[in-house]
């Protein structure tokens, strides 16, 4: 049985980032506020803004007007993008080096501050430092089974940690002083304060694409073996029952009460709040889904699209409307923090 959870609505149409150029793809996105960088295969990063109009009928459509687009001036493709909005900094990560540059003008930053020798990288959401303005930048580093903690201030970088780690690292989320890695054959959860670890369970990077996501203070959320979505706590336990995803999965978000998967063919949405499948999206060729702040975004190689979530409210109506009583109450009490006091009552 299926609920109207999200819709998909384009946000970027190919001709708009590439034009007659069909060997630019998109590489890599980041979103912040109205705020759309993308980064491409051919060593550019495209800024957007992003405007929300809503129709009299209620329908959502998105504007993106682009700002500007700049060359790092290397034949690799920008593989990721962060913002750190605080220091209005965008880390663009290329050819194994994170550069600094300017959210506005994407300019690099004057002293020229860079990480270098990285594979990939994330910030930590839930920062130890308590300095607002510097953000923590894990690295899995190019040196063998290695990961390093960085602070990035306005214009220089600063060393905190190096942690070796028993296995190689193919992905890493941070929560505070907790790093949750996927390694060749586990996954993982490291004190890289007290240099503690703790096996969470078994899982072969050769075989498929590992996924360690962040998604709450001391949860993440992790593509477990059988095609199964874990959660698990920093203390190495669930507190939820997993999700049932296809075995090809290859990117997964957070947008409660739902947890968005995507893999070759679909767009599948579970519930957290009783596992099961609500929605399914057909979606061909995408490779990125990702969350910013709430919003929830794919891609393929040529196109952006944002699923936007339907008003709870129409969601339990729906449910009512369809004879789907106990669902209508489970979803009316579990996502009872996100709606309106008046309309919870009603």
């Amino acid at each position: 049985m299926s609920v109207k959870a999200f819709k998909l609505v384009s946000a970027v149409e190919r001709e708009m980032l590439m034009g007659d150029k069909n060997y630019i793809n998109i590489e890599c996105i980041e979103c912040c506020g109205k705020n759309l960088y993308i980064g491409t295969n051919d060593c550019f990063i495209y800024h957007f803004l992003l405007d929300e109009k809503v129709s009299t009928a209620g329908k959502i459509t998105f504007a993106a007007t682009k700002q500007l687009h700049k060359y790092l001036g290397l034949k690799k493709p920008v593989s990721e993008l962060k913002a750190a909005s605080a220091l209005t900094r965008l880390l663009v990560l290329c050819d194994n080096t994170i550069t600094l540059v300017n959210m506005m003008n994407l300019e690099p930053v004057p002293t020229g501050a860079r990480i270098k020798g990285a594979v990939t990288f994330t910030l930590n959401e839930n920062p130890v430092s308590g300095d607002p303005f510097c953000v923590e930048v894990c690295i899995i580093s190019v040196k063998r089974r290695t990961i390093q903690m960085f602070m990035v201030f306005e214009d220089r970088v600063q060393i905190v940690k190096e942690v070796f780690t028993p296995e190689q690292p193919c992905a890493v989320a941070v929560d505070g002083y907790y790093l949750c890695l996927a390694l060749t054959t586990q996954y993982i959860i490291l004190n890289y304060n007290t240099g503690i670890s703790q096996d969470l369970f078994p899982y072969c990077s050769d075989e498929k694409r590992p996924i360690v996501k962040r998604i709450g203070r001391q949860e993440f959320l992790l593509a477990g073996p059988g095609g199964l979505g874990m959660f698990a706590t920093v203390d190495g336990i669930s507190q939820r029952a997993p999700v049932h995803w296809s075995e090809n999965v290859i990117g997964a978000a957070l947008c409660f009460p739902y947890v968005v998967a995507l893999d070759d063919e679909f767009i599948t949405v579970h519930s957290m709040l009783d596992q099961q499948q609500k929605q399914t999206l057909p979606f061909k060729e995408g490779h990125i889904l990702q969350d910013f702040e709430g919003k929830v975004i794919v891609a393929t190689n040529k196109g952006v699209y944002i699923l936007v979530p339907l008003p709870l409210e129409k969601q339990i109506q729906d449910l009512l409307a369809s004879h789907r009583v106990e669902e209508a109450l489970v979803l009316a009490k579990g996502a009872r923090r996100n709606i309106p006091k008046e309309k919870f009552q009603v």
